[in-house]
């Protein structure tokens, strides 16, 4: 994981640069939080991160509390990536249902609605977001 500060001041999230300063439009205020709007690095998480939050998330696929902090700590992450993790990898996991039943299900000639979707997931899903604090 790699932290970079950006151009217009120190903060908790991983940023870049400012968008807008140097740049063809003016600057933007992100969230209200500084002068200019910043746009926030992606989390690389390493092998042995992801190995082991995959054995996690198969013997359960909601981590809370007391768990999700010793997790966290463990893998050097903070409680909001292990969550939203969690979160990202729930709805891939129903994603991967949802198309292995359609295959299932075509192969013997049972057309299914064109319903269920990566939307409906969505809809009982809380928002995914990839944000640390």
């Amino acid at each position: 994981m790699r932290k970079r500060g950006g151009v217009c001041g120190g903060s908790s999230l991983e940023l870049s640069h400012c968008v807008g300063a140097n740049s063809l439009g003016p600057a933007v205020p992100w969230r209200s939080g500084g002068p200019c709007k910043m746009k926030r690095v992606r989390t690389v998480f390493k092998p042995e991160q992801l190995e082991r939050l995959e054995q996690e998330f198969l013997k359960q696929q909601y981590m809370v509390g007391t768990e999700r902090v010793d997790l966290a700590a463990t893998l050097h992450l903070t409680e909001t990536q292990v969550k939203v993790w969690f979160q990202n990898r729930r709805i891939k996991w129903r994603k991967q249902s949802m198309e292995q039943k359609a295959a299932k299900l075509s192969q013997f000639g049972v057309i299914q609605p064109a319903t269920a979707d990566s939307t409906d997931i969505k809809d009982h899903e809380e928002d995914t977001v990839d944000v640390e604090l």
